[in-house]
C-alpha cells in the first residue's frame, strides 16, 4: 500500500525525532559518557523508533479502513506487519 504524504508526516517527524536522539547518544559515546547514561539514552530512541513502526502500521490500517473498507484488510499481513515490531 501506498501512503500519502499527509498521512506520513506525523510518522516522518516522529523518525526524525528519534534520529536526532540517536545522533546525541552517539556523540555521548564519543565523548565517554557514562555507560549508563547511553543506555538509558539508547532504551529512550529505541522505544521512540518502536512507536513510529506501531504508528506507521495504524495509519497504514486506518488507510485501509477509510479508503477500501474493512474487507479490504488482510489480517495476516497485518499480525505479520504487528510480529515484525515485537
Amino acid at each position: 500500500m501506498q501512503l500519502e504524504h499527509d498521512e506520513m508526516k506525523a510518522v516522518i517527524t516522529r523518525m526524525k525525532r528519534a534520529h536526532g536522539h540517536l545522533a546525541s547518544v552517539i556523540r555521548m559515546m564519543e565523548d565517554g559518557a557514562d555507560c549508563e547514561d547511553i543506555l538509558t539514552q539508547l532504551a529512550a530512541v529505541n522505544k521512540a523508533l518502536s512507536r513510529s513502526g506501531y504508528a506507521l502500521v495504524a495509519t497504514g490500517l486506518q488507510h485501509c479502513l477509510v479508503k477500501d473498507g474493512p474487507d479490504s484488510v488482510d489480517t495476516k499481513k497485518l499480525e505479520k506487519l504487528f510480529l515484525a515490531l515485537a
